[in-house]
């Protein structure tokens, strides 16, 4: 009987555990072949957990690497030191990865250290500017250039890649897996708390926030909070649900500058089933995220990024999303337009999601048989043409 190949998979993060989580249920479908283990490093905390129990995933280590304070250096230290004594001991044949966080760049350069090759879930994403996002990346590039294997959510990811000369053959475009969580999560019966209810029931249209980015940290969203108190001056009709990163430097600004404004409702983070509801819900999206950027084009929901570059070009081709930056008079002036203009809000809405058609966790694994000669490559993921 064939050794079978044993794939630790590492994660960090709530985005990393969305992704993550149906390539491990799709590893997991693999008894006879792969030997699925994971591994988290809980670099935050409260967010990963719900995500877990969403997905019922039950890690087989748990770095615990969260402390009040630490920084870059911390994180990567405390996740080196946490992976050098389990991968001694697990020899894995290989280490999966995701995104762009200190965790994954941390991961594959522990993994290389070890001579062991790596998977890297959604490579390829680029903005090409050093510090924008930071430390995302740097972490990604660095990753790219440690990892074996290449799974690319799209065709702009894998030429990015071929540009920095990675071998077109170790390269699969899969799609992204947050599209296959998504649609998992959606089939799920669920009824918000009372007081989000509220929110849609008050009002006519609501609008989703969520801001988290350092280099918007300070000046840029007072910007955009300021920008949120003219809209709501100006359309009654209007709402705004904005669940509050943990960072004190955004608490900061959203208390200085939103606290007690009427028809914006506050919240801590949501779990990923509430937010992923209310998103469901929402008129439009507001945001500074990168999964974002993927999930709400999936529900129908036009996307305004609240940054000066996207790793994520596909959408804004596609036009599902559109770059604005932070300044205020350019939030206020595009949001109108798409509370004014219902063509343009229906362009937006009805446009072709360039991410994934569900299938991308299949096509991943899929992938790894092949890399250790058990299976055929999968086919690439295509999306439908713009404008089909």
């Amino acid at each position: 009987m064939r050794k079978r190949i044993k794939v630790l998979s590492i994660f960090g993060t709530r985005p990393e555990a969305i992704k993550m989580a149906p390539v491990i249920k799709e590893l997991e479908s693999h008894p006879d072949s792969i030997n699925s283990r994971v591994v988290v490093t809980a670099q935050h905390r409260e967010m990963l957990d719900q995500v877990l129990r969403v997905f019922s995933l039950q890690p087989d280590y748990d770095l615990a690497v969260m402390r009040p304070g630490q920084d870059l250096f911390d994180v990567t230290e405390a996740v080196l030191r946490g992976l050098k004594n389990i991968l001694a001991r697990e020899e894995p044949d290989m280490i999966l990865v995701q995104g762009d966080t200190t965790t994954t760049f941390a991961g594959a350069l522990a993994a290389f250290y070890c001579r062991i090759p790596v998977g890297h879930v959604e490579a390829g994403l680029r903005t090409y500017e050093k510090y924008a996002p930071f430390p995302e990346e740097v972490n990604r590039v660095l990753t790219s250039h440690l990892a074996d294997l290449h799974f690319a959510p799209t065709a702009t990811a894998r030429d990015a890649l071929l540009k920095e000369g990675i071998d077109g053959e170790r390269i699969v475009v899969t799609g992204n897996p947050v599209i296959d969580a998504l649609h998992l999560a959606v089939k799920r019966p669920f009824r918000l708390e009372p007081e989000l209810e509220r929110v849609f029931q008050e009002n006519r249209r609501v609008l989703l926030l969520t801001t988290h980015r350092r280099e918007n940290l300070g000046g840029p969203l007072r910007e955009v909070y300021r920008a949120l108190r003219g809209l709501l001056d100006r359309y009654r009709d209007l709402g705004v649900i904005f669940p509050v990163h943990r960072n004190p430097a955004v608490r900061r600004e959203v208390e200085r500058v939103l606290a007690g404004v009427e028809r914006v409702y506050l919240t801590e983070p949501l779990d990923y089933l509430p937010f992923i509801n209310v998103m469901k819900r929402a008129y439009l999206v507001l945001t500074d995220s990168g999964g974002i950027q993927e999930e709400a084009p999936a529900l129908g929901k036009p996307v305004l990024v609240l940054r000066e570059v996207t790793e994520r070009p596909e959408a804004v081709a596609a036009g599902t999303a559109m770059l604005v930056g932070t300044g205020r008079e350019r939030v206020e002036a595009e949001v109108s337009r798409l509370l004014e203009d219902r063509e343009a809000y229906r362009r937006m809405a009805e446009a072709v999601n360039p991410y994934g058609d569900g299938n991308a966790a299949r096509r991943i694994v899929q992938a790894v048989l092949w890399y250790f000669n058990r299976g055929p490559a999968p086919e690439a993921f295509c999306p439908p043409a713009v404008g089909v």
